[in-house]
């Protein structure tokens, strides 16, 4: 299967688990350089059968409110350039550059998987992560149904499930959704970077534009699943000026809360952005990259937990602060919705007719 889209990334770096590395033909870099007519030929998205016996996915990190995650996709046609994932593609021997965008490992049996593990009497009822990694709403799941199939499953068993998404395609599913959601067992965050749609289409190239988005945050709120907002990632001198229209947006959408996501570079995310600046905004460039080293302690990432969400110094403070008292003028609360697993419950194992 096939699917062209925009791109988010030009090149494929070295695969840091990798020894050995591809050198592209110099004459044919030269070329690319000179002519200011030449274009890379376009490059397919591809998806691949992902034969994982595991779903679920546990989780230690003390900046993230879940512990447990459920992928259906591994990498992302939505194409952002910074996406904190990018780099979880190396694992499979793959490129956190193009390969991360243009092969796409697909997990058709995850809701049977689901189903197995959440009929264990091991599994401890629990909030679920639905697309933690990478967005389980990307184009392919309007034909699959994956995503779709592991909400039947997650309803079936009222095990409570999140979901973090740029894709208004989640708003096909309220009516699941809105199941789950009677019984305390599901919220959505919707994933809105910026209201200037050039600005979002450079960003997030593969990704629906804002205002479809907000519909889709309004469809939900709508059928009565709790829904807020991502203002994620923050970037500094390119959309950190746009958080109180953000906010005031989302609000009237129907969003419940939102949350502000720092911009961060694990790995080799910090030359692809690099790269992706100088294409998109290389007047902006040095002011954007010295601005992210100030919320970083001079580097383009702190890793450490309780900071690599939020950043420190003085410009992460204001950053967060104008997000703290643009939330308050809109009428946001400071909390999210709590989900439950009260409700958990195991359904019955079919009968086997007493005669074959």
């Amino acid at each position: 299967m096939a699917h062209r889209a925009p791109r988010g990334a030009t090149e494929n770096p070295g695969n840091r688990f990798e020894r050995l590395r591809y050198l592209e033909d110099p004459d044919y870099a030269d070329w690319l350089a000179s002519d200011p007519d030449a274009t890379r030929p376009e490059v397919p998205t591809r998806y691949y059968d992902d034969p994982s016996r595991t779903l679920l996915a546990t989780n230690e990190s003390p900046d993230v409110p879940f512990d447990v995650s459920l992928n259906p996709y591994r990498g992302c046609v939505h194409a952002c350039s910074y996406c904190f994932a990018r780099p979880t593609h190396e694992y499979l021997g793959w490129s956190a550059g193009l390969d991360f965008e243009t092969r796409i490992a697909v997990k058709r049996d995850a809701p049977e998987l689901l189903r197995k593990a959440l009929a264990s009497p091991r599994w401890k009822p629990q909030v679920v992560a639905l697309g933690a990694v990478t967005d389980a709403y990307q184009p392919v799941e309007r034909r699959l149904l994956i995503s779709r199939r592991c909400l039947e499953v997650f309803a079936e068993f009222r095990n409570p499930v999140s979901i973090v998404t740029k894709s208004a395609l989640v708003a096909r599913d309220a009516d699941l959704l809105a199941e789950l959601a009677r019984h305390e067992a599901a919220a959505v965050f919707v994933s809105v970077t910026s209201l200037d749609d050039d600005l979002a289409r450079r960003m997030e190239p593969g990704a629906p534009p804002p205002r479809r988005r907000l519909a889709a945050i309004r469809a939900l709120a709508e059928a009565g699943v709790p829904v807020g907002a991502m203002i994620a990632p923050i970037v500094p001198a390119l959309n950190d000026s746009e958080i109180p229209a953000l906010l005031e947006a989302v609000a009237a959408a129907g969003a419940r809360c939102a949350r502000p996501v720092m911009l961060r570079l694990p790995h080799g995310l910090g030359p692809l952005f690099e790269s992706w600046l100088e294409r998109h905004y290389p007047e902006r460039k040095a002011k954007v990259l010295s601005r992210i080293r100030e919320m970083r302690g001079g580097r383009l990432n702190d890793p450490r937990f309780h900071r690599r969400m939020r950043g420190s110094g003085l410009l992460a403070e204001q950053t967060l602060a104008l997000f703290e008292l643009s939330r308050r003028r809109a009428g946001l609360p400071d909390e999210g919705p709590v989900l439950s697993a009260a409700a958990f419950r195991r359904p019955p194992e079919p009968q086997l007719p007493l005669f074959a």
